[in-house]
C-alpha cells in the first residue's frame, strides 16, 4: 500500500475520547520513572491530518510539498505520504528514506541549493528530476551528473530584517536569471519554473508580492528562451497558525489569479514544514543535575525589583540539549516555556532559573531564565510545539542517548482519516487500542522511534 511499510516498526496509540495528551504524559512519565528516565516525546499524528485539512480549506489548489529535513521521523513520513502531501528533500538519505514509503519520484523535489555529484546522480538514478539550481556552477554540476534534471530558479526575495541580517542567504537576482538561462541552453539543461522562499520570521506580506512579481518576470523571460515553465514553488515560511495561513492566501491569491492562472497551466506548491509537525510534538526532559546559585542579573526583565537578594538562583540540568533535541537553539530563540509535570500549590514561590543540556559545554544553554518554583533532581518539565528541526538526525555527542517517541492518534482523528477515504487494512496495521485507563509501555504498546 503507497504511503506505509509493510514491516514498520512502530505503532500508533488509538486513544479513545476519555484519553488526553496529558494522560498519555503521565502513563510515560510513570513506566520511565521505574525503568530509567529517559528524554522522550509525545507526537499526536492527528494534528498532521487536522494541519492537512485546514491546509486544503485555505490553500488550495497550491500542493504542499514537506521539507523532510524539518522532521524526518516514520509516523510523520508515513500519515503525510498517506494524505497525498509531496515531499521536498535535501539529501540522499532524504530521498531513500521517502523511497521507502512508495512515493512516486513525480511527488519528489530535490531541494539542497549545494549539491554533492554523488547525490545527484542518486537522484538521476532514482527518476527524481525536479531539482532547484541559484547559481550557474551548480548548473553544470547538475548538467554532468543529471541529464534528465528539470530545474526550478531559485530566485532571492527582499525579506531582510534585523534579525535575518547574519543568516545564510540562498537565491539569484533576476538579472543572473537571463545568464542562467543562456548556459541552460548551451548545456541542453530544461527549467521548468521557479522557486523562492519567504522566511516565517518575515512579517511583511509584501515579500510574497514582490516575489510572485519577480518569478512572472522569470517566467515571461523564459518565452523568450523557448523554455516550458510550468511550475512556480512559493516555498516555506508557514509558521502553523491559521491566522498567518489566511494573511498570506489573502495576499497571494489575487496576484496568482493575475501572474498564473489555472489556464496557464502553472503548477502552484509549497513547502510547509513546521506548518504541519510544530505543533504535533511534546518533549518530556527529566532533571539529572542542580545547582543553587547567588542572585545576580539572571533574573528577568522587570522583575528585579520584586526580588529578594537572599533567593537562590537555581540552574537545572536536564537530559536532553542542544546537541540533541534543541539543536535549533545554536541559531534561533527557543519558541517555547517548560511546564512543570509535578503540581504545586497556586502560591508556591517561583525562582531565577536556568536550564542547561547535559554536556556541560558552554554552549549547551536551553533556557536563559525563566521563573519556575523550586524542582528537584528527578522532576520532569514539558515543552510544547518541539515537532520542528529537532527530529531529524542528531549528534552523538557526550553519549547523547536520542529521546524515545511514543505516537498517538485520537479516535475523532481516525475517523477523519476514514472519511476522507486514507484508512485501509495496512494503515490499521499500526495502530492499536488505548484505554484511557491503560498503563503504556514502550516495550509492548507504543514503539521507540529511537
Amino acid at each position: 500500500m503507497k504511503g506505509f511499510l509493510e514491516d514498520a516498526n512502530y505503532s500508533i496509540g488509538l486513544l479513545d475520547e476519555g484519553a488526553t495528551l496529558a494522560d498519555v504524559i503521565d502513563n510515560c512519565i510513570y513506566e520511565h520513572t521505574h525503568s530509567g528516565k529517559r528524554a522522550f516525546y509525545v507526537g499526536d499524528l492527528g494534528k498532521l491530518v487536522k494541519k492537512n485539512t485546514q491546509w486544503q480549506n485555505v490553500m488550495a489548489p497550491i500542493k504542499p510539498f514537506y521539507p523532510v529535513r524539518c522532521n524526518s521521523t516514520p509516523g510523520v513520513l508515513e500519515i503525510l505520504g498517506t494524505l497525498g502531501v509531496g515531499f521536498a528533500c535535501s539529501t540522499k538519505s532524504e530521498m531513500a528514506l521517502v523511497q521507502d514509503l512508495g512515493i512516486s519520484p513525480e511527488n519528489m523535489i530535490y531541494t539542497n541549493p549545494c549539491k554533492q555529484a554523488s547525490q545527484i546522480k542518486y537522484a538521476a538514478k532514482a527518476g527524481i528530476n525536479i531539482m532547484t539550481c541559484d547559481n550557474d556552477i551548480e548548473l553544470k554540476k547538475i548538467a554532468r551528473n543529471h541529464p534528465n534534471a528539470k530545474l526550478l530558479l531559485h530566485i532571492a526575495t527582499e525579506e531582510i530584517t534585523a534579525d535575518e541580517e547574519t543568516n545564510m542567504k540562498f537565491g539569484t537576482t533576476l538579472k543572473n536569471c537571463r545568464h542562467l538561462m543562456e548556459c541552460a541552453k548551451e548545456l541542453g539543461v530544461q527549467i521548468v519554473g521557479v522557486k523562492f522562499h519567504v522566511s516565517s520570521s518575515c512579517k511583511e506580506l509584501q515579500a510574497y508580492i514582490h516575489a510572485i512579481s519577480d518569478a512572472r518576470c522569470v517566467f515571461d523571460m523564459a518565452e523568450e528562451f523557448g523554455f516550458k515553465m510550468n511550475m512556480l514553488d512559493i516555498g516555506g515560511g508557514f509558521t502553523g497558525s491559521e491566522i498567518q495561513l489566511e494573511e498570506v492566501n489573502r495576499a497571494i491569491r489575487p496576484l496568482l489569479d493575475v501572474y498564473f492562472p489555472k489556464e496557464s497551466g502553472v503548477n502552484v506548491i509549497a513547502e510547509p514544514g513546521c506548518y504541519y509537525v510544530s505543533s504535533a510534538f511534546t518533549l518530556v526532559v527529566n532533571i539529572i543535575a542542580k545547582k543553587a546559585v547567588e542572585h545576580d542579573k539572571l533574573l528577568p526583565s522587570g522583575v528585579e525589583q520584586t526580588r529578594n537578594d537572599d533567593e537562590p538562583v537555581f540552574t537545572y540540568y536536564i537530559n536532553d540539549g542542544v546537541y540533541g533535541s534543541f539543536a535549533s537553539k545554536l541559531s534561533e530563540k527557543l519558541n517555547t516555556i517548560p511546564e512543570v509535570h509535578k503540581k504545586y500549590k497556586e502560591d508556591e514561590p517561583l525562582f531565577a532559573s536556568s536550564l542547561w543540556g547535559p554536556s556541560c559545554d558552554e554552549l549547551d544553554q536551553i533556557v536563559e531564565n525563566c521563573l519556575l518554583p523550586e524542582l528537584s533532581v528527578g522532576d520532569w518539565l514539558i515543552f510544547d510545539n518541539m515537532g520542528s528541526g529537532t527530529l531529524g538526525e542528531q549528534s552523538t555527542f557526550n553519549d547523547y542517548q536520542r529521546p524515545l517517541i511514543y505516537y498517538m492518534m485520537s479516535f475523532s482523528d481516525w475517523d477523519e482519516m476514514q472519511d476522507a477515504g486514507i484508512a485501509s487494512d495496512t494503515l490499521m496495521k499500526n495502530f492499536f487500542f488505548v484505554p484511557s485507563c491503560i498503563q503504556l509501555s514502550p516495550e509492548d504498546r507504543f514503539s521507540t522511534a529511537a
